[in-house]
């Protein structure tokens, strides 16, 4: 069993995160979620709760916080960092190291030595923008396990590199990481 990390960011591809949630946890892992404020607007943590199992976390403020380090806590307990999907936003604050957010708090707080994943989802013509490759090279070179995306249509009708890979196809990816 792998502690993981699953960090969601807003994106039309949160249907399917919610199908990978569910099926690290199927295939024996405690999953915890992060979402970002954005992410909480398309998908209910209450749906990936009843998927996971656990709480699902959206921000290190208000009622819900059980103490002011929430974020370490869940950082320590981290076998493996996955965000998916990951937004070109997302991918630009983590490649600058900022920390506006619940979930790149805790990027910045793993530490070194746990994988860490990202899994793009975003329009074509978004994904092939100079910007977001030399963000997701950034990345990759800060130790960051950068998985390509799925090439057809996306949501908004347009078809190319940037498509949120199937569940399946993730997972198989990431078989050395979760011990398959």
């Amino acid at each position: 069993m792998t502690r993981i990390l699953l960090g969601i960011s807003a994106s039309a591809a949160v249907a399917k995160a919610a199908d990978l949630a569910s099926k690290l946890r199927q295939a024996g892992h405690e999953v915890n979620v992060v979402l970002t404020p954005n992410a909480a607007e398309l998908i209910s943590a209450q749906l990936l709760e009843a998927l996971t199992g656990r709480p699902v976390h959206v921000s290190e403020y208000g009622p819900n916080r059980r103490c002011a380090m929430d974020h370490i806590e869940l950082a320590r307990k981290t076998e493996l960092l996955l965000i998916a999907p990951a937004t070109a936003d997302l991918i630009g604050q983590l490649a600058a190291g900022l920390a506006p957010n619940l979930l790149t708090t805790l990027s910045l707080a793993i530490p070194a030595d746990v994988p860490r994943v990202l899994i793009p989802a975003m329009n074509p013509f978004m994904y092939a923008q100079p910007a977001v490759q030399r963000n997701l090279k950034t990345l990759a070179s800060d130790g960051w396990r950068v998985e390509e995306p799925a090439t057809g249509e996306v949501a908004c009708g347009d078809e190319g590199p940037g498509r949120f890979l199937e569940t399946h196809e993730v997972l198989r990816r990431l078989g050395d990481l979760l011990g398959a």
